[in-house]
């Protein structure tokens, strides 16, 4: 048990002896749960943190039930997880509305349940995802209503948001169908801090925007600009993503096996390149921690997003840059946890839970299986130790119970592991 919940069980406890009412009881821990704020949480490697999507079908108009909400959470829960990250508030799926209410539902049920939100608000152009043309300089009507959404649910759950992002990888100019300028996102957080002033939202919630690297200056000088800048101080921290796993395909140059090591074991070959992807990692959050420093700015930076998918029949598999399997997913989380833990940095890792309708209709592109557990809730390679620690005992999903992915035989998993390609390969491609 971390140092925090030890000092507020305690105070729970002093508060209990004197006090026997239940509703007082629940009240109290109610209170004591919502003074760890987002400062406490981030950073702290007794709060692990993932993003989440519980969606188990091939369309979002499916929306996952309460029920399966909580089942989700409680094996979330058994993991560590403490600090959730969803994407959007918005009216036709109320998605991250009923995680809240999920959680906020466990904690009456059992008030050691501790469970956090980095609750999303999506951030579009106008006429995104529309045949008409977008436009990159003017924002969605739709907006407004997200942020409205959002600043409504964490009044509803000050207990549990402790942060809201505005947008999701929403500035980065490849997302070519929805991208804004950084003026729309500063208008929003600095929209969202004066209402923090202003006693309209908890004075303690932080407030971000979860972009990539690259749209935090940590790439080409176009994202270089004013506003960018004033967005980095308008910010409580920074949520940067990274994904070396997707940069294996469109920038390679880290990926290949150098000729020096081109006799060398494949097993060693494979794991020497899971090491260039950390370092590729760190490398990017190294250069936006250097532009944020660039223009005398000296803030928490976080990663909202990182990850690495299990079937690619696309750019990462056997075909691409052979990227896809669950053992480098394994070596790659587990780095990436050891690495952050230890910098005091919290990472969403992208996902806890497979998602198929990511590309519904390519059952094996790699969208759909970035996950550690699959749909039916097979635990993934980088999770096995947590099956053998037997945590997931008495928990199930969809009423399948938390097994290993192939039955736990290890030499079956490497049989699908592809070594990556050559450094000559990778040119001779291009």
């Amino acid at each position: 048990m971390n140092k925090i919940s030890i000092v507020l069980l305690s105070i729970v406890c002093v508060c209990l002896m004197s006090c026997n009412n239940t509703d007082k009881n629940q009240s109290v821990i109610n209170q004591i749960m919502k003074d760890v704020t987002a400062k406490d949480i981030l950073g702290n490697p007794d709060y692990l943190a993932i993003s989440y999507g519980g969606y188990r079908k091939k369309s979002r108009d499916s929306q996952p039930s309460i029920k399966e909400l909580k089942e989700d959470l409680r094996i979330m829960s058994a993991m560590g997880i403490k600090v959730l990250r969803t994407y959007n508030v918005q009216p036709k799926l109320p998605h991250a509305s009923n995680v809240l209410k999920a959680i906020s539902e466990l904690k009456k049920e059992d008030p050691e349940f501790e469970m956090y939100v980095m609750l999303g608000a999506w951030i579009d152009c106008l006429n995104a995802w529309t045949e008409k043309v977008p436009n990159h300089h003017v924002e969605s009507p739709n907006n407004e209503g997200e942020i409205k959404r959002a600043v409504a649910l964490a009044n509803k759950y000050p207990d549990i948001v402790k942060v809201i992002a505005v947008g999701n990888e929403a500035m980065v100019k490849w997302a070519t169908s929805y991208y804004v300028q950084p003026a729309v996102i500063l208008k929003w957080v600095n929209h969202l801090q004066k209402l923090k002033k202003e006693g309209q939202l908890p004075s303690d919630l932080w407030i971000t925007s979860s972009d990539d690297f690259s749209s935090w200056g940590g790439g080409s000088a176009e994202y270089h600009v004013e506003d960018l800048n004033d967005l980095i101080k308008a910010v409580d921290y920074i949520s940067m993503h990274t994904y070396p796993y997707h940069n294996s395909h469109y920038n390679p140059k880290f990926w290949g096996i150098p000729e020096a090591h081109k006799n060398m074991p494949d097993s060693t070959k494979i794991e020497m390149a899971m090491e260039r992807a950390l370092k590729f990692a760190q490398e990017q959050y190294d250069s936006v921690t250097n532009y944020m420093k660039s223009i005398g700015i000296n803030k928490p930076i976080h990663i909202g997003e990182t990850g690495w998918a299990t079937i690619s029949n696309g750019h990462y598999g056997n075909n691409g840059s052979r990227a896809t399997d669950e053992y480098k997913q394994g070596l790659y989380y587990k780095a990436m946890r050891r690495w952050t833990n230890h910098s005091g940095i919290s990472c969403f890792y992208f996902e806890a839970f497979n998602e198929q309708w990511k590309d519904a209709n390519n059952a094996k592109g790699s969208e759909n299986h970035f996950g550690l557990f699959t749909i039916d809730g097979k635990a993934k390679y980088p999770i096995w130790d947590l099956v053998d620690q037997d945590i997931f005992n008495g928990l199930t999903r969809g009423g399948n119970q938390i097994t290993k992915t192939f039955n736990g035989n290890k030499n079956l998993l490497l049989e699908d592991v592809l070594v990556p390609p050559t450094e000559q390969e990778i040119l001779t491609n291009r």
